[in-house]
């Protein structure tokens, strides 16, 4: 493949689908200044509100007279048609998600201050390329204007001058050295090292940008707070964890979506690494979110974001989610708190079994409800340590997998029969333990799209 950047202000282009899909294409083209004219039998409101040529009816190859591109957001059978009829006419194809059908691939595409990057797998692996786009957003310096400004003023000067151009690269790199030698030069980049180990800088304020830490609820996008809308659809970056569900990140239309998370005991990126990434973009002037299941301050390391963003003087604000800890017993018809089973209510991770023993040492079941956090993987040896001091084996208990998700399922049974049942269920899978006699009081109210299975 051969990367160019094409100028297509005033130029015309040709999309067909009206989809979301096609929605998201057409904002690209709009912000590169073309003429955009659409055709797709239906199309969706995104679209249906924007001030073009539209035609509502099935794609014919006479649509193609005139365009300089095309771009096919439709079924592989509709692509396939554009396809050859745009090939006698030497027009070139961008057919989404379909490089079967396509002769042109759009980049995934990174601007700032006049400096364009454009990453592209030929359509083999979006994914990849919006990952790799946001890598390098997170490595470029926040003075790349500075280096803009220098490099247009040394270019005008050299071709004054007759430079060789073999001689303008090594002449450049000094220019932009010589930024640094001074720590007091305007435009001082705060460098890597800095980026590195000092969370980003202290002492230095973000102008214009603001980072959300935003609770994203127990997974149903539903569950989601009117404010965690709001900011998601106002983000400009969203850095999100794992077990996000994929529809939430759809309200963030306009932003960059980059996984950070930790799946099977890895990082996609250290923790430090994302305080960077945050505090870089914030300065840069943009909106942040960092998207956390459940809520950003139990057990998900909210405090320690807030901590490095108030160092580093940049805005924030925290918008609460439903926590897990809460939300699924209650998806399960499981009440953690009822004036006849318990008054109380215990909230722990079974990520640290020492720490669990010393938080549970002076608890009774018949005195409140048990949850468990992270703790699938472990239940064996939860019910092992209960057990150990005091508590009945028959002590009610439950586990709610994949709280508010479609395939939610609930196990309830007995504080014996927990390692069992939590083994049959697999230690990757999300959930919830609940322990306590609140457990019996699970029934009609239950989430009706649940799976119940039962040892009892």
């Amino acid at each position: 493949m051969l990367p160019l950047v094409v100028n297509l202000t005033g130029r015309d282009v040709l999309l067909v689908g009206g989809g979301q899909v096609a929605a998201s294409k057409l904002h690209t083209l709009l912000d590169a200044g073309a003429r955009v004219r659409v055709v797709a039998p239906e199309v969706c409101d995104e679209i249906a509100r924007l001030p073009l040529v539209i035609s509502r009816r099935p794609f014919v190859p006479a649509d193609l007279d005139g365009a300089w591109l095309v771009v096919a957001a439709a079924t592989p059978d509709v692509n396939r048609q554009v396809a050859e009829a745009a090939e006698p006419r030497q027009v070139f194809v961008n057919a989404v998600d379909d490089p079967a059908h396509a002769t042109a691939f759009m980049s995934g595409t990174l601007r700032r201050d006049g400096v364009t990057l454009a990453i592209s797998t030929d359509g083999g692996a979006p994914g990849l390329t919006a990952l790799v786009r946001e890598a390098l957003d997170a490595l470029l310096p926040d003075d790349v204007h500075v280096w803009m400004e220098r490099a247009t003023a040394a270019r005008a000067a050299w071709k004054r001058d007759g430079v060789p151009m073999e001689r303008r690269k090594p002449l450049l790199l000094q220019t932009l050295n010589r930024l640094y030698e001074d720590p007091t030069s305007a435009g001082r980049y705060e460098g890597q090292a800095d980026a590195g180990h000092d969370e980003g800088g202290r002492g230095q304020r973000a102008e214009g940008g603001h980072v959300s830490i935003v609770g994203a609820g127990p997974g149903d996008p539903g569950l989601l707070t009117r404010k965690a809308l709001a900011r998601l659809r106002a983000a400009d970056l969203v850095l999100y964890d794992a077990l996000i569900d994929p529809r939430v990140l759809r309200y963030a239309r306009k932003a960059q979506r980059f996984f950070v998370g930790k799946r099977a005991g890895r990082h996609a990126m250290t923790q430090d690494a994302v305080h960077r990434v945050m505090i870089r973009a914030a300065r840069r002037g943009r909106s942040v979110v960092r998207l956390k299941g459940g809520d950003p301050f139990v057990f998900g390391r909210g405090g320690e974001e807030t901590q490095a963003l108030a160092r580093a003087g940049v805005p924030f604000d925290v918008v609460p989610g439903v926590t897990s800890a809460i939300a699924a017993p209650a998806l399960a018809g499981i009440p953690v708190t009822d004036r006849r089973a318990s008054s109380a209510l215990l909230v722990v991770s079974g990520h640290d079994l020492a720490a669990f023993g010393t938080l549970t040492a002076g608890a009774a079941a018949d005195d409140l409800t048990l949850v468990v956090m992270m703790g699938i993987g472990r239940a064996a040896a939860i019910a092992s340590a209960l057990i150990t001091r005091g508590w009945r084996t028959e002590t009610p208990a439950a586990i709610v997998v994949n709280a508010s998700a479609p395939d939610q399922q609930v196990w309830r049974g007995a504080l014996g029969q927990l390692g069992d049942a939590a083994d049959k269920i697999g230690s990757s899978a999300p959930g919830t333990i609940v322990i306590g006699r609140v457990v019996n009081l699970a029934g009609a109210s239950a989430h009706q799209d649940s799976a119940y299975v039962s040892n009892r």
